[in-house]
């Protein structure tokens, strides 16, 4: 397959997301257990991955898959780098992996090593900003964490072995990239939106050791012969659209595959372009890349159902979908608000109480004392307010 340059901004649609301050905790701490929750076309099933490098908890993980008895095909999905790593949910890239599970997927979204509740070390720090920074070596350690946790899902029933599909976000996006490098035997294509590193300099909008970043990109493309799509949009914040050019010429130049997109601007920050927002947008572009592959699944989307349980009254509607994902999320499990409309919820909690505790401590770091937080759901069960 050729190398393919769509370049040329695509048109989108304005999205306007109103801006709220509250704080939101979603820590996920399932232990070896399997509990789900069910709608009527998709299943969503919370599990840690075994793997050699992440000890007695594995990789936290979350399935997401059409609700059939039938095995799909495999789409990976993995994360960015946020400022608190440790706090990382596989929640957080819920409803994007949802729509590859509305195609027809068994769509996983996991976290590598030492991100949020996944275990052993954090092996993706590159070290000191400089000709020595090691972009490569850790985007390695994070392709290893996707090879085995591929390699363990196509031994479970839900996942067609034959043929993976893997999807990254900013460092996950190049952890993608990397893997391509190394694949696992079944996987077909991958899919970077924003994919690098090295965003965290300063001044903000820089990368520290760009040279060092492209010569990455370079190394792996040498090796990669896996077809990919590249997504930037025009004003990333964090990779601008002179240095994708650069990071997209390295990687082909050695022989790598790309169909390579110059997206719209984005919001106030395309770096955020793959997003719940941007669904409307980037799901069309992985349509068209999935479709020149042989890989469209389904000719109808499976549909996704508002929740059997009705939000709070008085929640407001830019909280209503965090309240939706709180419905998909694992006992036990709690969820907070104010009158005023700030929120706080937790889930995969030891105990009822537990859960309690630490959504209203989560409600409260945004709430004012004059607005308090009240429990208004624990597990599944509404508890009234007035």
């Amino acid at each position: 397959m050729a190398n393919q340059d769509l370049r040329k901004p695509l048109g989108q649609r304005t999205i306007v997301r109103v801006a709220i301050v509250a704080v939101i905790a979603l820590l996920v701490l399932c232990r070896g257990f399997a509990e789900q929750a069910k709608s009527p076309d998709l299943v969503v099933t919370n599990l840690h991955i075994p793997t050699g490098e992440s000890g007695k908890k594995g990789l936290a993980a979350v399935m997401i898959r059409p609700n059939d008895s039938l095995p799909h095909p495999l789409a990976l999905v993995t994360h960015g780098t946020p400022q608190d790593y440790s706090q990382l949910s596989p929640f957080a890239y819920f409803f994007e992996a949802q729509e590859f599970a509305r195609r027809g997927w068994t769509t996983v979204i996991v976290l590598r090593r030492g991100f949020g509740d996944s275990g052993g070390d954090y092996a993706e720090n590159p070290g000191p900003c400089g000709p020595m920074t090691d972009y490569e070596g850790v985007t390695r350690q994070a392709a290893i964490d996707l090879r085995a946790a591929a390699i363990y899902l196509d031994s479970r029933p839900e996942v067609d072995a034959s043929r993976m599909i893997a999807i990254g976000h900013s460092t996950g996006g190049l952890a993608v990239v990397g893997l391509t490098a190394n694949p696992p035997p079944n996987l077909v294509a991958a899919i970077s939106f924003a994919g690098g590193r090295g965003h965290g300099s300063s001044p903000p909008g820089q990368v520290c050791a760009p040279e060092t970043l492209i010569s990455a990109f370079a190394s792996f493309g040498k090796r990669a012969r896996v077809p990919m799509l590249w997504v930037y949009a025009t004003n990333d914040q964090n990779f601008g659209p002179d240095l994708a050019e650069q990071l997209y010429g390295a990687y082909t130049r050695g022989g790598g595959k790309v169909t390579f997109i110059r997206a719209a601007p984005f919001a106030q920050d395309g770096h955020r372009l793959f997003s719940e927002a941007g669904i409307p947008i980037w799901t069309a572009m992985v349509d068209d890349f999935l479709k020149r592959q042989n890989l469209a699944l389904r000719d109808t989307l499976l549909d996704i159902p508002p929740p059997a349980v009705a939000p709070p009254d008085f929640l407001p509607q830019a909280f209503r979908k965090d309240f939706q994902l709180y419905l998909y999320s694992p006992a036990h499990k709690a969820f907070a608000a104010s009158k005023n409309g700030h929120i706080g919820y937790v889930s995969g909690r030891p105990s009822v109480d537990d859960a309690r505790k630490h959504a209203l401590e989560a409600c409260k770091k945004s709430a004012p004392k004059y607005d308090p937080c009240t429990i208004a759901m624990v597990d599944d069960q509404k508890i009234s307010t007035n």
